[in-house]
């Protein structure tokens, strides 16, 4: 007998084994649905979708929030890392910059980065659109929770070579 014959003649023994995988991936699929339904939803509301959060290379928007979200992190953190802290400063702004924006601090007794004397519990990320031969980023900083929010509005300017020139609560357009 050839392989050939063999085909033809097993018919009912190929659809047994189609409807055996379409029944696996059928029990695979609803077995899924109630492990996932047990992820908590966020805090917002018990409908929301999952939440994703994207990027580009070499996008002045992406490297803004990079830098927000790193920086929060590093001083929210349960052990706070002021190395990490350091670092990022030194990678993301210019050094121009980090010495005015240390002489703002001095003054000011905030971060200069938040403009704020702690943390922030949201923030958002936005384009603001070019500026001259730079770009600004507006971030929106949210404090505290529920009734006693608080919101900050920073401009960041960004200049061609993707590093910070300018955080400030005006926009330089």
């Amino acid at each position: 007998m050839t392989s050939k014959y063999l085909a033809h003649r097993r018919p009912g023994r190929r659809a047994a084994v189609a409807a055996g995988l379409v029944l696996a991936v059928g029990l695979g699929v609803s077995t899924q649905v109630p492990a996932q339904a047990s992820v908590p939803a966020p805090a917002t509301s018990s409908t929301a979708a999952l939440r994703s959060v994207s990027g580009t290379t070499g996008q002045v928007v992406t490297r803004v929030a990079d830098f927000y979200g790193a920086y929060i992190d590093a001083i929210v953190d349960y052990d706070p890392d002021a190395r990490l802290e350091t670092a990022l400063r030194k990678h993301y702004l210019t050094p121009d910059f980090a010495k005015r924006l240390a002489a703002w601090e001095k003054k000011h007794g905030e971060d200069g980065v938040l403009h704020a004397q702690n943390a922030p519990r949201k923030w958002t990320v936005t384009d603001n659109g070019a500026v001259g031969n730079a770009h600004e980023v507006l971030v929106t900083l949210a404090f505290g929770n529920g009734e006693t929010t608080q919101k900050i509005k920073l401009f960041v300017l960004v200049e061609r070579y993707n590093h910070i020139v300018d955080i400030g609560t005006t926009s330089n357009r």
